[in-house]
């Protein structure tokens, strides 16, 4: 039996409209009527505030306690899809950091468990090294730093469900194996390198479709030598993700990159671990302790390890600190990621025939209720 959400502003994933009413059966949205148009029989539930399509993350390395490394398991991936959907994230790409082959193993089995048993939020893989360069490796340990050989090319074309999504170093791989994982359906992002633009232009003629955590862990732009940065930015067909915790990136460079590649290709990811749904104050990755402290996880030099950010903040920041437009920000937060997943045919906007995955926020944009599937949880 249909259910009709009315009372709220909607943002349908390009415009905002008023007076609409989301109508919902069978875990899709069959109809976005104004309100007064809404049968008498059909029914009801007034919610307050703004319906959006829900946030969709494609670099979610842990929450609630665990990091998709240390439980690479069903139980896991529930756990952390769980913890982000408190913050209105429906969709999320759980990912694996540079590990052993036989640990990287496990975490693809138990994805193909997952997508098998359609864990809610739960669209696919990111498997973010070990294939990348030892000069740009930020928290990775580079014990595990390797090159790509034929079982890796193996397993990360395995996965007939969901999304795969790598992150590389374009030149510690070559072009063919880039092809390859492009022609497999495989993502394909430039991350922890220290390729210079010549070769990232290459790796982007090859099937590269993004870039991982733009500026992190890569050259910064210089006038005679732009290298991937300039590479992003100069590519109008590349996705760029970006993490706005004012940590990671000056609040400028985000803006001039936004400015110069445009919104409909920058999407919001967290980068969150572990502690994201906790009050956890540190936790171990990979031997080492990674502390917790004013809103940056870092080692005990200073590195930092992942993000203490889940989208809803991210959300928030973009509006607040880089002065973005709300409707752009929530593109950059479900369609535009969405698109770049090539889920853009039922994921990232609010209209008939897409998956009901909504989030409602409240006026400061803090979550109030999100649906997967129709289901809710508030």
């Amino acid at each position: 039996m249909p259910i009709a959400l009315t009372g709220a502003r909607v943002f349908d994933g390009t415009h905002m409209l008023e007076g609409r009413a989301v109508v919902i059966e069978n875990g899709r949205i069959i109809a976005v009527p104004q309100e007064r148009d809404l049968g008498a029989g059909i029914r009801r539930r007034a919610v307050a505030g703004l319906l959006a399509p829900g946030f969709i993350d494609v670099q979610v390395n842990g929450g609630g306690g665990v990091l998709f490394n240390d439980m690479r398991s069903v139980e896991g991936l529930k756990t952390i899809a769980a913890a982000h959907r408190r913050y209105g994230t429906t969709g999320l790409l759980p990912t694996f950091i540079t590990d052993t082959r036989e640990k990287m193993a496990e975490a693809v089995e138990a994805m193909r468990s997952a997508l098998f048993m359609r864990i809610p939020g739960v669209l696919g893989i990111h498997i973010e090294g070990p294939f990348i360069s030892p000069e740009r490796k930020g928290v990775h340990n580079p014990s595990f730093i390797r090159a790509m050989e034929e079982e890796d090319l193996d397993m990360l074309r395995s996965l007939k469900d969901g999304c795969t999504l790598v992150t590389l170093a374009p030149e510690r791989n070559s072009m063919e194996t880039i092809a390859k994982l492009a022609a497999a359906g495989v993502l394909v992002c430039a991350g922890h390198t220290a390729s210079d633009y010549d070769t990232v232009t290459e790796a982007i003629r090859h099937g590269l479709r993004g870039f991982t955590h733009l500026y992190n862990a890569m050259p910064p732009l210089a006038g005679r030598d732009p290298g991937p940065v300039g590479a992003a930015l100069d590519n109008r067909d590349t996705w760029c993700g970006f993490i706005v915790d004012g940590h990671h990136v000056s609040d400028a460079s985000l803006r001039l990159a936004i400015a110069a590649k445009g919104t409909e290709r920058m999407m919001i990811v967290t980068d969150a671990m572990a502690v994201t749904g906790t009050d956890m104050k540190s936790f171990d990755l990979h031997g080492r302790t990674i502390y917790r402290k004013d809103g940056r996880l870092t080692t005990e030099d200073g590195t930092l390890a992942g993000s203490d950010l889940d989208m809803a903040s991210a959300v928030r920041n973009s509006v607040e600190r880089l002065g973005l437009s709300l409707s752009d920000v929530l593109r950059m937060a479900s369609l535009v990621p969405a698109t770049f997943l090539r889920l853009d045919r039922e994921l990232g906007r609010i209209a008939p025939g897409f998956r009901a995955d909504l989030v409602l926020l409240d006026e400061g944009l803090h979550v109030q209720e999100t649906w997967i599937g129709g289901e809710s949880l508030s």
